[in-house]
C-alpha cells in the first residue's frame, strides 16, 4: 500500500513526478571541519566535499561525502548481559581523515555494551591498550545486572563496516540510537560521534541559556564547559550536564547521558541527528528507556542519585543582596519585612560581610552580624552565608591560607611544588579601591593573588571543615561566631579574573587544543576566566589528573563535602546552594540559575532553566527574583515576585550598585502584592514539601513540564511558558511587559480555579485568562488533592497552624493525594 523511498511516502494509486539529483541532501550533511577557519582547501585535504550552501543558516560547507568512518568491527560477541567488540582503523580505507586536522586517530578501540537493567544500558568505547582518563564520578549501577532477555525494553545491534551502534525500542521497533555515520573519530584530544534521532523533539543539555525548552534542530551548536558566565544565548555557563531526553513520535521517551567531563559541544541538525565532540576522556553513554517522560527522570536519578531533601524552612521566601553596607542595613530590612507582614524565612550575607572578600573573616562593618543571626533564630528565621573557593595568598597572619599550605591543599603546576596563582575577589591589603577605573585595571592594581583548593584531596576536606567550623564557633572570640544554617558556594567553576594564572600558562596544546568546542569567547581557548588546563590535581587515591580533564568537576568536588561539613556542624539537614554542577550534584545541593539580568525575557528563560534542571535531577532551583544585574523596574519586579513565588528556591537577590528591589523597597502597593502571592505560596508549602520528598525518595519532578503529564497531547511538547508543580497545580504567569491577560493552555483534564474553586470548563485548548498586576493564574487538576496550611510570617509558625485539604474531583468524581510530614530539619 505504501512505499518508502528516500524518506518520501508514496501511496498506491497516485502519480508522482520525481527528480533525482546527485549529491547529498542538506539534512544529511555532517560537518567534516567544524573549526572556525575551515576552507575549501583544508576541507578537500580531509577527503571531504566543499559546497557553499546558504539555503539555511548553519548548514556546513565542508561535509562528509562518504558513509565510511574508517573503523571496522571484529570479534563481536553477543552475551546474555551485553556485547563486546573490537574496533580497528583501516589505514588503507578511502574516505575522510581524522578531525581536527592535527589529531591522529587511535588505531584499535574496545566497545563494551552492558545491560544493567531492563530499562538501563551502557555502551562504552575506549582505548584498551593505553589507559585514558575516565570520569571519577560514581554512578548507582546494580552490583548484579537486573536484566532478562524476556523483559528488556531494548535490543542492541553492532554494525560492522563502517562501525555503528543501533539501539531499538523492542515493543515499537523505534530506533533510538543509530551511529553508523561517517563522523566517528577517536583521537587523544578529540573524539566525535553522531547519531540519528527518532524525532525532532529533544530536551536538555546544559548549562546554557535556551530560548525554548525543546531544542531547535536546525543547525545549532551548544558548548558545554563550566565558566563564570552570566546567562546569555549560546554562552556556556556555570555547570555541565551532557544529558538529554528524546521524545519519539508515538510519545514514548528515553534519556541519554554521556559521562564525559572534558570540554565539549553538541550539534543538532534537522535529519534529525546529533553530533557530540569532546576534547578528551572516553565515550561512556548511558541510556534509560522510560517509557514516559516522568519515568525517564526517575530512572536517570536512580542512576545519578536522587535530589537532595531540603529542610522545610528552605521552602520559605529568602532575601539577599550584594551591596549591603553593614549589619544595621540587614537588621532594618528584617524589621521592615516584619512590619509589612510579608512571609520571609531566610536572610543571606554576600561577600560584603568579609574583610576585603577574604573567606572565614568578618568585617568590622558587620561585627553585629553574629548577634543578628541569634536574633533571627529566636524569631524562627534562618541565615545563609556565602563562601568562595579562592583563598588570598597576599596576607600576613591569615591562618586559612597558612594552614592550607601546611596541608598541601592548593592546586599546583604539574610535577612541581609551586602553587598556581590567579586573581578573584580578595583585595590586596592596605589599598583603597578606585571604582571609577575599568575592571581590568582594578583587577591588575587591587586584586590579591589567590590559590584554589583541590577538593578532590582528603586533606582539603579536612582543612575546609576546620575553617568552616571556626566561622560557626570562633575559638578566639566567641562573640564573632556566626551560627549559620546553610552555605552558598559561589565562583566554583572555578572562576578567575585573569586567564589561566597571573603568569600565563605553559602548555599551549591543552589551553588551545586542536579543536576548541564552540564556546563563548572561543578564540580565547579553554583558560578564559579560569585556571590553566595543565594545572595538576589529585584524586582521593592519589592519582594525578590534569585540570583539563576535571575542570567541569570542580564545583561538583566541593559540593558533597560542604554539605557533610554543614550537617556535622549544625546537626541539622541544612542546605547547600552551589553555582557549578555536574551529573550527581543534585544529591547534595540546590542551584540558582546564576547572575541573570533585570530584563523581561529572563522570566520565561527561568522557567526553561528550572524545567531543564528537573531533567538533570536538581529539584531545588530558582532564578534571582527581579534580576541580579541592572536596575529592576516596578512592573517587571512585581511580575517576577508573582512567578518567583512558585520557584522551589524562592530568593530575591540583586547586585552591587543597583537599587534595592526587595518587597519593602518600593511602596505599599508592592508590599501588598508581595504579601498576597507569598501568602499563597506559604499556604501551599505542605504540597511543595511533599513534592520535594517524592523527588528525593522516588526521583519524580517538582517543577514539571506539561508534556510529562500529557504526553499524548503533542501541543504540550512545545509549551515552556507554563509549568506544573507535580501533577496537579498548573502555573500560568504573565511574562510580557504591559500584559494583563495570559494565553494559557489547559490540557485535557478537569481544571478548577485555585482561588475560587470554580470549574473552568475548558480543556485541550488555549484560553485567554485575565491576569491584572498582582494576580497569577493557578489551576488545580481534577483527580488530585492538595494539602494546605494556614500561612504565617515564617515556617516555624506556619507549621503550627491548622491544615486542610483542597479536593478537586475528576470527571468520575474521584481524587487522591499524598502528604509527607516530618520535623522539617532532621538529617
Amino acid at each position: 500500500q505504501v512505499a518508502l523511498i528516500g524518506g518520501l511516502r508514496l501511496e498506491l494509486g497516485k502519480s508522482y513526478s520525481l527528480r533525482w539529483t546527485l549529491g547529498t541532501s542538506v539534512r544529511e550533511k555532517y560537518d567534516c571541519d567544524p573549526n572556525p577557519d575551515a576552507s575549501k582547501e583544508k576541507c578537500e585535504g580531509l577527503g571531504c566535499t566543499w559546497a557553499e550552501d546558504t539555503s539555511a543558516a548553519g548548514v556546513p560547507y565542508c561535509y562528509y561525502s562518504s558513509s565510511a568512518n574508517g573503523y571496522a568491527v571484529s570479534d563481536v560477541t553477543y552475551m546474555s548481559l551485553g556485547v563486546t567488540a573490537t574496533l580497528t582503523l583501516k589505514p588503507t580505507k578511502s574516505g575522510p581523515k581524522s578531525l581536527p586536522r592535527a589529531v591522529a586517530p587511535i588505531a584499535t578501540l574496545r566497545l563494551e555494551v552492558k545491560y544493567h537493567s531492563d530499562h538501563l544500558l551502557q555502551f562504552k568505547i575506549y582505548d584498551y591498550a593505553n589507559k585514558r582518563y575516565e570520569v571519577p564520578v560514581p554512578l548507582n549501577l546494580p552490583e548484579i545486572p537486573q536484566s532478562s532477555s524476556q523483559n528488556r525494553l531494548y535490543d542492541v545491534m553492532v554494525q560492522k563496516e563502517p562501525f555503528g551502534i543501533q539501539i531499538r525500542r523492542r515493543n515499537t521497533g523505534t530506533i533510538l540510537w543509530d551511529s553508523q555515520l561517517p563522523t566517528f573519530t577517536f583521537g587523544d584530544l578529540f573524539i566525535q560521534i553522531s547519531t540519528r534521532l527518532p524525532s525532532q523533539y529533544l530536551y536538555g543539555f546544559g548549562e546554557t541559556e535556551h530560548t525554548t525548552y525543546r531544542h531547535d534542530m536546525n543547525w545549532h551548536t551548544w558548548g558545554m564547559f563550566a565558566r563564570d558566565q552570566p546567562p546569555g544565548y549560546k554562552l556556556n555557563s556555570y555547570g555541565v550536564h551532557p544529558f538529554y531526553m528524546g521524545l519519539e513520535e508515538d510519545g514514548n521517551a528515553h534519556g541519554v547521558l554521556l559521562l564525559n567531563s572534558n570540554a565539549m559541544d553538541v550539534t543538532f541538525q534537522p535529519t534529525p541527528a546529533l553530533t557530540y565532540r569532546t576534547t578528551g576522556g572516553i565515550l561512556d553513554f548511558y541510556m534509560v528507556l522510560g517509557p514516559t517522560p516522568e519515568m525517564v527522570v526517575e530512572e536517570y536519578t536512580e542512576l545519578v542519585g536522587r535530589p537532595v531533601m531540603p529542610p522545610y524552612w528552605a521552602l520559605g521566601f529568602q532575601l539577599c543582596r550584594y551591596g549591603y553596607e553593614d549589619d544595621a542595613e540587614i537588621s532594618k530590612l528584617v524589621e521592615d519585612m516584619k512590619a509589612a507582614g510579608i512571609p520571609y524565612d531566610v536572610q543571606y550575607a554576600d561577600i560584603d560581610y568579609m574583610v576585603r572578600q577574604l573567606d572565614f573573616t568578618l568585617s568590622p562593618q558587620f561585627s553585629g552580624l553574629p548577634a543578628l543571626i541569634d536574633k533571627l533564630h529566636n524569631e524562627g528565621m534562618r541565615f545563609i552565608l556565602i563562601l568562595d573557593p579562592a583563598i588570598s595568598a597576599n596576607e600576613t597572619n591569615y591562618l586559612a591560607y597558612e594552614r592550607a599550605v601546611d596541608k598541601n591543599v592548593f592546586i599546583k603546576w604539574p610535577n612541581s611544588n609551586d602553587i598556581i596563582f590567579a586573581k578573584v575577589w580578595p583585595d590586596f591589603p592596605n589599598v583603597v579601591v578606585n571604582d571609577s577605573l575599568d575592571w581590568d585595571t582594578q583587577v591588575q592594581l587591587y586584586r590579591a593573588y589567590t590559590a584554589f583548593p583541590d577538593f578532590f584531596r582528603n586533606s582539603t576536606t579536612e582543612w575546609w571543615a576546620r575553617e568552616i567550623a571556626e566561622v560557626y564557633d570562633n575559638p578566639r572570640n566567641a562573640s564573632l561566631s556566626m551560627k549559620f544554617d546553610g552555605i552558598w558556594i559561589d565562583m566554583n567553576e572555578p572562576s578567575s579574573f585573569v586567564h589561566g594564572s597571573v603568569n600565563g600558562c605553559r602548555d599551549q596544546e591543552l589551553n588551545d587544543p586542536p579543536y576548541v568546542p564552540q564556546l563563548g569567547y572561543r578564540s580565547e581557548g579553554l583558560k578564559y576566566k579560569t585556571l590553566c588546563m595543565e594545572a595538576q590535581q589529585f584524586l582521593p587515591d592519589g592519582t594525578p589528573v590534569r585540570h583539563y580533564d576535571v575542570h567541569n568537576l570542580y564545583g561538583w568536588s566541593q559540593t558533597k563535602p560542604t554539605l557533610e561539613i554543614l550537617q556535622n556542624i549544625t546537626k541539622e539537614r541544612g542546605i547547600v546552594i552551589t553555582r557549578s554542577t555536574f551529573p550527581t550534584s543534585g544529591q547534595w545541593s540546590g542551584h540558582w540559575l546564576g547572575d541573570n539580568t533585570a530584563a523581561w525575557d529572563q522570566l520565561g528563560k527561568s522557567i526553561i532553566g528550572m524545567m531543564e534542571f528537573s531533567l538533570f535531577g536538581i529539584s531545588y532551583t530558582g532564578a534571582d527574583i527581579c534580576g541580579f544585574f541592572q536596575q529592576s523596574e516596578y512592573e517587571l519586579c512585581a511580575r517576577w515576585m508573582e512567578l518567583g513565588a512558585f520557584y522551589p528556591y524562592s530568593r530575591n537577590h540583586n547586585g552591587e550598585g543597583n537599587k534595592r528591589q526587595d518587597p519593602v523597597a518600593w511602596n505599599s502597593t508592592f508590599e501588598a502584592l508581595s504579601r498576597d502571592v507569598l501568602t499563597t505560596r506559604y499556604r501551599l508549602l505542605p504540597q511543595l514539601y511533599t513534592l520535594l520528598y517524592q523527588a528525593h525518595a522516588h526521583g519524580s519532578t517538582v517543577v514539571r513540564p506539561l508534556l510529562h503529564e500529557f504526553v499524548d497531547d503533542k501541543t504540550t511538547w512545545e509549551i515552556y511558558k507554563q509549568f506544573l508543580w507535580g501533577p496537579s497545580l498548573l502555573i500560568s504567569p504573565v511574562l510580557e511587559q504591559g500584559a494583563v491577560r495570559v494565553n494559557a493552555y489547559l490540557p485535557n483534564a478537569r481544571w478548577y480555579n485555585f482561588y475560587t474553586g470554580e470549574y473552568v470548563g475548558v480543556r485541550g485548548q488555549f484560553q485567554d485568562l485575565d491576569s491584572p498586576l498582582g494576580y497569577i493564574n493557578l489551576h488545580v487538576r481534577g483527580g488530585h488533592i492538595l494539602t494546605l496550611q494556614a500561612p504565617a510570617n515564617n515556617t516555624v509558625y506556619s507549621r503550627k497552624n491548622p491544615m486542610g485539604l483542597l479536593v478537586a474531583l475528576d470527571d468520575a468524581g474521584v481524587a487522591e493525594g499524598q502528604l509527607y510530614w516530618d520535623d522539617g530539619v532532621q538529617i
